[in-house]
């Protein structure tokens, strides 16, 4: 082989592995897209505004924020096209994690580094990353509240999620572990999904309380959505007080809730750190190439109640 034909060989190599995993950490401008599944939810709109902050401090980053419309075939169109136009590395909250599998496996197999935020998938492997909350303790925590709430037992209604998300079964199974321990003192009086929604909350809660000789003493939801819903229902029934409330997700409005004695509590999960700490890891990898010491990291919820409402992420923005 002629000297120029090596040159040419050994350049063509450079270029190929130059298409490979982190050599695109050489990089100091990164384009990330952030996807979530429905900027109609708050909790995911901090989360976004969380991230783009941090993407500032970190400097030279093209965030493309994608919002998923709460529809899976919409955003494996945003993650196909974010692959197409040949994006750095995706940070993603699956709007339903085995919906999304084949789309983020795609991103994977094109040598995109993936990190999954508060929704994980487990099915795909190859993920660099995953951060969120842990939300099996996430869950123990309500049902550890309701212990606290009724020591001698109660009657609970539980307004799950949205089926087929991961924080949806992970919350619903903690809150079964603690209260499942103590059948005979904890009884699930109404369990049902309500999809995470404001009005589905309300409209589920009003249609159950209807259907009930006596109310509830607690009523349990996934997220605070659904238990602002539920505390509209209540107060139509003059329940305000009356059936305790809980929820998840310390939004600014549930937390103004517990200020003002409507709301018992909610579960603070931390959605700021774990966004900031989603693209952290990404950013690691693809400008140093360092993978994360723990491919997982969870951080753990806590309840908040009116006696520990400085410990709230989101505290200062209550109105």
């Amino acid at each position: 082989m002629k000297y120029s034909s090596k040159i040419r060989l050994v350049a063509t190599l450079c270029l190929a592995f130059a298409a490979l995993g982190p050599a695109r950490a050489a990089e100091k401008h990164l384009t990330i897209l952030f996807s979530v599944p429905g900027l109609e939810f708050p909790f995911f709109v901090h989360m976004v505004g969380q991230i783009k902050d941090e993407s500032a401090k970190l400097g030279e980053i093209e965030l493309i924020v994608a919002d998923g419309q709460k529809s899976s075939p919409k955003q494996t169109a945003d993650l196909e096209a974010a692959i197409t136009k040949g994006v750095s590395g995706i940070v993603i909250s699956p709007n339903d994690v085995d919906a999304l599998a084949a789309a983020i496996q795609e991103a994977v197999d094109a040598k995109i580094p993936v990190v999954t935020v508060d929704r994980r998938v487990n099915k795909v492997p190859g993920i660099l990353g995953h951060v969120g909350a842990d939300n099996v303790k996430g869950g123990e925590a309500q049902g550890l509240l309701v212990e606290k709430l009724f020591p001698n037992g109660a009657n609970v209604m539980n307004l799950q999620g949205q089926s087929g998300s991961s924080p949806a079964i992970d919350r619903n199974k903690g809150l079964h572990n603690v209260l499942d321990q103590a059948k005979d003192k904890y009884k699930f009086v109404f369990e049902d999904t309500a999809g995470f929604a404001r009005d589905k909350g309300l409209a589920m809660t009003e249609s159950a309380l209807a259907g009930m000789a006596t109310p509830p003493d607690v009523i349990v939801a996934a997220n605070d959505d659904m238990a602002l819903g539920a505390l509209e229902a209540l107060k139509a029934r003059n329940l305000l007080g009356k059936v305790k409330l809980i929820g998840f997700d310390a939004l600014p409005e549930a937390l103004g809730q517990i200020q003002a004695g409507n709301l018992t509590g909610t579960i603070e999960q931390l959605p700021g750190g774990q966004a900031r700490g989603a693209l952290g890891t990404l950013v690691g990898f693809l400008r140093d190439g360092k993978k994360p010491d723990n491919q997982v990291t969870l951080l753990t919820p806590i309840a908040i109640t009116k006696d520990n409402l400085n410990q709230a992420e989101r505290l200062n923005e209550v109105k």
